[in-house]
């Protein structure tokens, strides 16, 4: 087994048996180590959307049965699951979850969440901290129950590992007939946060199905599984429907919004704070609270006879702490990112907002360095402002999906439909969106956002904009990425060897910005020191631990024939934990689809139960992804026409294949076979 791994390991059977027993559960994740105490890191807010994991993200999909058996012969598992919990950390996460869920309702701010779990670095207690955040979140508004949503969302695979959180929505419904008690609606709200995590693409449908063979008829949890399979996630439009449930019908944002403008207006009549406070506090909205911050400026700006009325009202609601510094922050940035359409209105609004600025940092409630830069002269901006945003919506969504497929050709699709006469600009967003996504990454993805970029093919003026403007951000993007310049630095460097840029072009990236910006500075003299160096061109190529960029260098034969080894060498009777090895160090978890073809092939061929029972615990220990094992399969698919002239049953063999991946649930019930005896 990979020492960076836990392989779960769980007994089971169809009736009676704890799915989540706590001495024998083990959990398949990377450990990631925990953040430094000493990291500097930037208060500015992050805004938190819903929906994360995506396909094939689920972790193991506890599709576990009744043959699974704990692994005797592994010291390391038995000790593992002897080992009793630190009751002292226990109690001290117990204590510092229930403050930093308290702090978040206060707050809004998912990424302070984030940080101050890994800075706990008690990954194993995770599922205590789902357990928590929703028992506090069911006795709250509905705004605060969708706040407690998307943090899950938000944290989900990246903070809270899967089995974590199976874990702890497993203890929640064993717990529900005690809940009710004090919470009467129970099983309207966890069957609700069931059907959301479902929606939200971080619960595995399978979760239901298997809680539900587990738990007694009897029970509040059975109803609550029940409620949420049926009266939630088998209706029509279900997901429209769930996404919405918590949006109040008087906290709409348009409402929201009204509400802060008419409370300023009449501050500005009657300059009564301590009635604009109570108004401000009635919103119960505090992750909101940079639009009443970016409200206040633009009124300053437009009524200049109440700018000093209005500042001295966000001086003190900033020193009373009723907003936090990373909302106000986040209301400047809105105000500096709207400045130039306010421009159309007062001619000299930009003017004003750096004189509105300068006014609070003198006075310290505002740190103006944390801002966004505020140029003197107006940008120039060839595309609206929502289809920029929209685009960026869409680009992060086609890139995380090319993280768990490496399907560059799906990526060229679908950047194909927003082709039009701005389309270089929509280019670079997409570069700086790549590249910023693929910092926060393991090295093979790293690999993979440089093959895409080279692959792309962009016009060379949007491949430098689009690295100008990860420059002119990598100051900041440090504070949260300690190896930033690095990282960025070899990114720079690998578009050179790999022809997406040429060198002289590093002249041109560096000109965007001159010399205002020294950590930028810092990162072209990097990139340039990497060329320069001895047998650069290899070195660069393999920074990420790859192959390179295109079929000579990436070697695709070469990984393939290496597969085509380790599954015969299995098959002749090697080991299956070195075999799963073998597989993990070619690096390629995106070209796991190959495994999966030839192992079927292999399946058909020989008749080898061996090699299905090998694709099993790839499976089951997450090496081959659900959606790896839907891409190999299509394969097989494609090419069983010349399969069968060796096999002549081969199309049957399929068919049932086919039927037993979905009775595992590798495959959707809507893979199909079209052939005939498909099944």
């Amino acid at each position: 087994m990979e020492s960076s791994d836990r392989t779960q390991s769980i007994q089971s059977s169809s009736q009676g048996t704890n799915p989540f027993p706590d001495t024998q559960l083990k959990i398949s994740v990377h450990r990631k180590s925990p953040i430094s105490l000493e990291s500097s890191r930037s208060s500015v807010f992050t805004s938190v959307q819903g929906g994360a994991g995506g396909k094939g993200a689920w972790g193991e999909l506890l599709d576990v049965d009744d043959k699974s058996e704990l692994d005797h012969t592994n010291k390391e598992h038995d000790e593992i699951s002897n080992t009793r919990p630190d009751s002292f950390k226990f109690a001290l996460y117990k204590k510092k979850a229930t403050t930093i869920i308290e702090e978040y309702f206060s707050t809004g701010d998912a990424s302070t969440v984030k940080e101050e779990l890994k800075e706990l670095a008690l990954p194993n207690y995770s599922y205590y901290f789902v357990k928590k955040l929703l028992n506090m979140a069911m006795d709250r508004p509905d705004n605060e129950k969708e706040m407690a949503a998307v943090l899950l969302s938000t944290l989900y695979s990246d903070t809270v590992m899967p089995q974590q959180l199976y874990k702890g929505l497993h203890k929640l419904l064993v717990s529900a007939d005690d809940l009710i008690i004090d919470t009467p609606d129970t099983v309207d709200v966890l069957s609700l946060f069931l059907a959301r995590a479902v929606v939200d693409d971080i619960l595995p449908p399978a979760f239901v199905t298997k809680e539900i063979a587990y738990l007694p008829k009897d029970s509040k949890g059975f109803e609550i599984l029940k409620k949420a399979e049926k009266g939630y996630l088998g209706t029509p439009h279900h997901a429209e429907v769930i996404e919405r449930r918590w949006a109040s019908k008087n906290k709409s944002v348009e409402n929201v919004k009204d509400k802060i403008i008419e409370l300023l207006q009449e501050y500005i009549t009657n300059g009564d704070k301590e009635e604009a406070f109570r108004c401000m506090k009635d919103l119960k909205v505090p992750f909101f609270h940079h639009e009443i911050v970016k409200r206040v400026l633009v009124m300053a700006i437009e009524k200049p006879q109440a700018e000093d009325l209005l500042l001295d009202l966000l001086k003190e609601v900033c020193e009373k702490g009723l907003i936090n510094a990373s909302q106000v922050s986040k209301g400047y940035d809105r105000m500096i990112d709207s400045i130039d359409d306010l421009t159309l209105d007062v001619p000299k609004a930009r003017e004003k907002l750096h004189h509105l600025i300068a006014k609070a940092a003198s006075e310290g409630w505002l740190c103006a360095s944390s801002l966004k830069s505020l140029s003197v002269s107006p940008k120039i901006q060839s595309l609206e402002e929502s289809v920029i945003k929209n685009f960026k919506a869409k680009a992060q969504s086609i890139i995380q999906e090319y993280f768990i497929s490496g399907d560059i050709s799906e990526v060229i699709s679908c950047l194909e439909m927003d082709k039009d006469a701005n389309s270089g600009q929509l280019n670079s967003i997409f570069i700086k969106k790549l590249v910023t996504l693929a910092m926060d990454r393991k090295n093979w993805e790293k690999e993979m956002a440089s093959v895409l970029l080279s692959s792309l093919s962009f016009p060379s003026d949007d491949v430098v904009n689009g690295f100008s403007l990860l420059v002119e951000a990598a100051e900041d993007t440090s504070l949260d990425n300690p190896v930033a310049v690095e990282d960025l630095a070899l990114f720079l460097a690998r578009a050179v060897v790999d022809e997406a840029l040429a060198p002289q072009q590093l002249d041109e990236v560096e000109a965007r910005f001159g010399e205002s910006n020294p950590v930028g500075t810092k990162v072209l003299q990097m990139a340039r020191s990497l060329l320069k160096a001895r047998l650069s061109g290899e070195r660069i190529l393999r920074c990420w631990g790859g192959w390179g960029n295109n079929s000579p260098r990436w070697a695709v034969e070469d990984v393939k024939n290496k597969i085509t080894g380790l599954l015969e060498e299995y098959e002749s009777g090697g080991g299956s934990r070195e075999a799963r090895r073998c597989i993990k160090e070619l690096g390629m978890p995106f070209f796991h689809h190959e495994v999966v073809k030839k192992a079927l092939v292999m399946v058909i061929e020989k008749r080898s139960q061996r090699m299905w029972r090998l694709l099993e615990e790839c499976y089951d220990s997450c090496l081959v992804t659900a959606e790896q094992m839907m891409k190999g399969f299509t394969r097989v698919r494609e090419s069983i026409e010349d399969l069968a002239l060796d096999v002549p049953d081969a199309e049957k063999q399929f068919s049932d294949c086919i039927k037993r991946a979905k009775a595992a649930s590798w495959l959707d019930n809507s893979f199909f076979y079209g052939q005939s005896g498909g099944g």
